[in-house]
């Protein structure tokens, strides 16, 4: 007789159907029904592509993706943060960009992301053979437990018959021939030749000062992946940021060497070392470099801080930024960024193009002149973006990912998802437009007095002549149109849901493995329960005073293989931030379920 329990039998909700309004990509024109997909593991991912955590999942997934190809299905679901975002030609330019390799269904009104109760990017859904919803994981660092996942319901629906093994629904599309593809950044040689980072076809590229024509291609996928900034360094190299493999690399334009200075090829986890020799610690997507007072400054996007390499001793260590993501001024070691994207040295500023915020910032000495500090010069947070000129206090940027220094003290800055070149006078506190019509701009570098300018979704180099007058634009403000979640004032229960991945527990081996840090736009929106804990719950207090607003919260669970024997057992994190708008109404919700890994029951 077995008196063992028996095992717990998962929830049954059915998947709903796969709608938007923009269509399908990569099917070769073919519209997907769940219908379509029933017999395989269907993995959806709700992703957006200005989201670096995003872009990090397509890069986990790929593997899981290649390994079970004649079972599982991934399933793209693009639902957009900005404006630009909802245009379909961008998500096709992205689907291409970022080489992804399934169907993706673009979804401009978000209709799939409210069915599947979405509230963050990235979330994962998994359904089963069968259509049923059987986990969602949101964040990233999952690719260990959706396999493990996946591998129990390939040989369960193997043994029920409803497993349907062969090809899946992706069709490539057709290759285009052009001499750059999706370029991130230039830099001027003192040749007065252009180098390019051809990001999507993995190389540099070195050009004439026309901009056009080949001199040589250095590098290849082998070398590179998606590599962006690139800076001059004293000594004539070149420091390029290597981005999908968290890695700086050198190049010798004169004897073409390339060379590996920091980055171990990992990605960075919370826990890991955050200074140290540059070849034995994890970046994380560094996406632009320049060399300012001394030093090497990276764009470490992925963690949203600043860091620095330090070519004389060869040391990486972090400058500013907590890993927390928002925009928060004041000493570097306590300030906030949101996707840093661009850099720019001039003088005793650092100016930072901070994507997510569309914000532009810089860094420059403290008070005291020892540490650094860390200010806003246009941008207010997350969630408002635009295109306005005027006074910086009311303009407004849509996703810059470039920022160039000008002669006259001022700065141009690459308006990426504006497709536009925007200029911020320090001296008269203005922002203004200098172009317009340019395709996703994302770095420009000056060449006498003209700026060339990298067109990256028009796969070229465009030259413009600095104009005299600023071109007149009409004013356009936004919000993220994401749905807004209806909540009681008064308490409210904060639970985040986290189930570690079979054979698997936490690591409480050296104290608590979660986190959860609680904050909110306004900051008079929590009367209680603020701050950091190490709890997956929190109860909070809502004030009554706030309409609507934004509920900040991130979390973190470490779960290491569940083995006694095993000495050295494999640790995984798990981590996500979300920015939840809220409604404050009576008769809400008194309770908000953030699902990190598993399913709220």
């Amino acid at each position: 007789m077995n008196d063992a329990a028996p095992a717990p039998r998962r929830a049954r909700v059915r998947a709903p159907e796969l709608v938007g309004k923009g269509g399908w990509i990569n099917t070769g024109g073919q519209d997907l029904t769940l219908a379509d997909l029933r017999g395989k593991c269907v993995i959806v991912d709700f992703w957006t592509f200005c989201c670096i955590n995003c872009l990090h999942v397509l890069d986990e997934l790929r593997e899981l993706e290649e390994k079970h190809r004649d079972t599982v299905v991934i399933v793209g679901v693009h639902s957009p943060k900005f404006v630009h975002e909802a245009e379909h030609q961008s998500v096709v330019d992205a689907v291409e960009r970022y080489g992804v390799h399934h169907p993706v269904l673009d979804d401009p009104e978000l209709a799939t992301w409210k069915q599947y109760a979405v509230r963050a990017w990235p979330t994962l859904t998994v359904i089963d053979p069968e259509g049923y919803v059987v986990a969602q994981h949101s964040g990233e660092g999952h690719a260990h437990a959706l396999e493990a996942l996946v591998t129990e319901l390939e040989a369960e629906h193997a043994a029920k018959g409803t497993l349907r093994r062969g090809d899946g629904p992706y069709v490539p599309p057709e290759p285009v021939a052009t001499d750059l593809r999706f370029p991130g950044k230039a830099l001027r040689l003192p040749s007065g030749n252009l180098l390019v980072s051809d990001s999507t076809r993995h190389q540099l590229v070195e050009m004439e000062p026309d901009g056009e024509t080949v001199v040589r291609r250095i590098g290849g996928p082998g070398d590179f992946n998606e590599p962006q900034g690139l800076a001059l360094l004293p000594d004539g190299s070149v420091v390029v940021a290597d981005t999908v493999n968290h890695r700086l690399r050198t190049f010798d334009p004169a004897s073409g060497a390339l060379e590996t200075v920091a980055g171990t090829g990992k990605q960075w986890w919370q826990g890991s070392a955050t200074s140290g020799p540059a070849a034995e610690v994890d970046l994380s997507s560094p996406w632009d470099v320049a060399w300012w007072d001394g030093r090497v400054w990276i764009a470490m996007a992925g963690v949203h801080q600043l860091w620095t390499y330090d070519p004389a001793d060869g040391t990486v260590a972090v400058a500013a930024g907590t890993t927390n993501e928002g925009l928060v001024d004041g000493p570097a070691e306590e300030a906030w960024f949101a996707q840093p994207s661009g850099l720019a040295a001039a003088g005793d500023r650092l100016w930072v193009a901070d994507s997510e915020t569309s914000a532009l910032r810089w860094v420059e000495r403290g008070a005291d002149g020892r540490g650094y500090a860390v200010r806003t010069a246009v941008g207010t947070g997350l969630f408002d973006f635009g295109h306005r000129d005027g006074a910086a206090d009311q303009a407004l940027l849509q996703h810059p990912l470039g920022v160039t220094a000008l002669p006259d003290g001022s700065v141009a800055v690459s308006d990426t998802y504006n497709h536009a070149l925007r200029r911020f006078d320090p001296a008269t506190g203005e922002v203004t437009t200098l172009a317009t019509d340019l395709r996703e701009p994302s770095g420009a570098v000056l060449d006498g007095g003209e700026i060339v300018v990298v067109e990256s979704a028009r796969h070229r180099l465009t030259r413009l002549r600095l104009p005299e007058e600023a071109v007149r634009v009409e004013a356009a403000a936004h919000r993220t149109q994401r749905p807004a979640t209806d909540v009681a004032p008064g308490p409210l229960r904060l639970d985040v849901v986290f189930t570690a991945p079979a054979g698997q527990k936490l690591d409480e081996r050296y104290g608590p493995s979660t986190r959860l840090l609680v904050s909110a736009t306004p900051p008079e929106l929590l009367l209680e329960g603020s701050g950091k804990g190490t709890d997956l719950f929190r109860d909070v207090v809502l004030s009554g005073d706030v309409t609507e607003g934004v509920l900040h919260v991130s979390a973190m669970a470490a779960s290491c293989d569940d083995d006694p024997d095993n000495e050295f057992p494999a640790c995984h994190v798990h981590q996500q931030d979300w920015g939840v708008p809220v409604r404050l109404t009576a008769g809400g919700d008194t309770r908000l379920a953030l699902v990190l890994a598993g399913m709220d029951a």
